[in-house]
């Protein structure tokens, strides 16, 4: 109905502009109704090839998104393990030093202890000394008074 529709139109607007008047069997209308077949079949191939490019567009771009997600995952994992490492690192630093630190005050405390303790130690000697003194002094006593 619209191919109909087409050739009278084609037919008024030829009558119109040239003022000729063009039946429909004339070689003009055969003309123009195989020149819109070839627009059509050129718009069915342009069509067909925009579907195609569109895929391959579509295809590229599953593509170049898929690489971009593995970079991104393969620098977040470096990035991951570098700041793991760096933390291990500082984590083992910090343990040396409390670890020292903690050693420096236990010897300090020690060294502190250590002088009144040895001091005692010296008083209890001298009083073990004294008291064997005292314990061999009696008995000298003793037996000095037991034997005349």
């Amino acid at each position: 109905m619209s191919h109909e529709h087409d050739i009278e139109e084609t037919i008024k607007e030829i009558a119109a502009k040239h003022g000729i008047a063009v039946g429909r069997d004339d070689p003009l209308l055969i003309l123009q109704t195989l020149n819109n077949r070839l627009l059509q079949a050129s718009q069915k191939a342009q069509q067909e090839m925009l579907d195609q490019y569109k895929s391959e567009l579509e295809g590229i771009s599953l593509r170049w998104s898929t690489d971009a997600k593995e970079k991104a995952e393969r620098i977040l994992n470096a990035s991951l393990d570098a700041s793991k490492t760096a933390m291990e690192r500082l984590l083992r630093a910090g343990a040396k030093e409390v670890v020292t630190t903690i050693k420096s005050e236990v010897d300090a405390s020690l060294n502190r202890i250590s002088n009144p303790i040895n001091g005692a130690i010296r008083i209890g000697l001298m009083n073990i000394a004294a008291s064997c003194i005292t314990l061999l002094a009696t008995a000298v006593l003793l037996w000095t008074t037991t034997h005349p």
